[in-house]
């Protein structure tokens, strides 16, 4: 890499500007943590903050969940999207709480064992909650390098290299403080991308980093693929989560012609999303065929 990151103007600069999140308060469980790391995928902070709240006061630990049904969870989970999310968090409680003493393990390389856990999140809670010096990666960070450090607009596809870019870039003090001042940098680093260096009009003259090889370069424009913009109106996404949210406001199993009214302009559409809930896991069937949430066929 051409360019470093200063580590005291970044982590300056994050004094001033980090946003009071509630995981980011000091003495919070790994568990705690775990939970806003699944919440956050793909998810804005803003929905996520009072959920969070109410699932650690519920579920304040592993067990607490696991004694949960899977209906349940999935209920809290309202509409904060991709609820295999919570499936999988649901069933993670339950293994931390039979196998590894009702908390998250520390080491990356255990919780990468763990249902749902992948890479990043392993991470990110190895580091946020553990305080290990381990690099963090996420699409801020990930843009934050591509700017800053390889003179591109957008990064490229995720790959391996960007453990080792982000890596390189973590402050190694002199003074032994490595392992206390990079957990902060990493998060610095991912606040800078989501409130600075976002992806469609980054705020370069309030960015701290004034040696950024894309800015140097004249912010030359992307040349590769266009970047994919997700839509959800008329999705099978929307109407999953239209059939889900019959489910969840009800606390006993419906009729078939319940779900049926869900979603009326494509019925193909309907069957077919309604069909992927299922093998999903997200929706069962009881004996007399009528569906309910996971967990709630009994």
């Amino acid at each position: 890499m051409t360019t470093s990151v200063p580590s005291g103007v970044l982590l300056g600069w994050f004094d001033r500007h980090e946003r009071d999140l509630p995981w980011r308060e000091p003495g919070l469980s790994g568990w705690q943590i775990l939970i806003s790391e699944i919440m956050l995928q793909q998810t804005p902070v803003s929905r996520v903050i009072g959920p969070w709240h109410e699932w650690v006061r519920r579920w304040p630990v592993p067990s607490a969940m696991a004694a949960a049904s899977a209906g349940e969870v999935l209920r809290a989970w309202g509409k904060l999207g991709y609820p295999r999310r919570a499936l999988r968090l649901h069933e993670c409680a339950g293994v931390l709480a039979e196998q590894h003493g009702d908390r998250v393990p520390d080491e990356v390389a255990t919780m990468l064992t763990l249902p749902g856990i992948g890479d990043y999140t392993a991470r990110a809670v190895a580091c946020f909650a553990y305080g290990q010096p381990v690099p963090v990666v996420d699409t801020n960070v990930r843009r934050v390098i591509a700017r800053a450090v390889h003179g591109r607009e957008q990064p490229g596809n995720p790959s391996r290299t960007d453990l080792d870019d982000a890596s390189a870039l973590l402050p190694r003090d002199p003074d032994d403080t490595f392992a206390t001042t990079a957990p902060r940098f990493s998060a610095a680093l991912m606040e800078l991308g989501a409130l600075v260096c976002t992806a469609r009009t980054p705020r370069c003259d309030d960015c701290p980093l004034t040696d950024c090889t894309w800015v140097r370069l004249g912010r030359p424009a992307h040349t590769g693929p266009p970047r994919k913009v997700q839509k959800f109106a008329g999705t099978d996404r929307q109407v999953r989560g239209l059939l889900l949210d019959v489910l969840r406001d009800t606390d006993h199993p419906v009729t078939r012609d319940r779900l049926d009214i869900a979603w009326t302009t494509d019925t193909a559409q309907r069957d077919r999303a309604l069909d992927s809930l299922l093998v999903d896991g997200l929706v069962e069937l009881t004996a007399d065929g009528r569906y309910c949430l996971a967990g709630e066929a009994d």
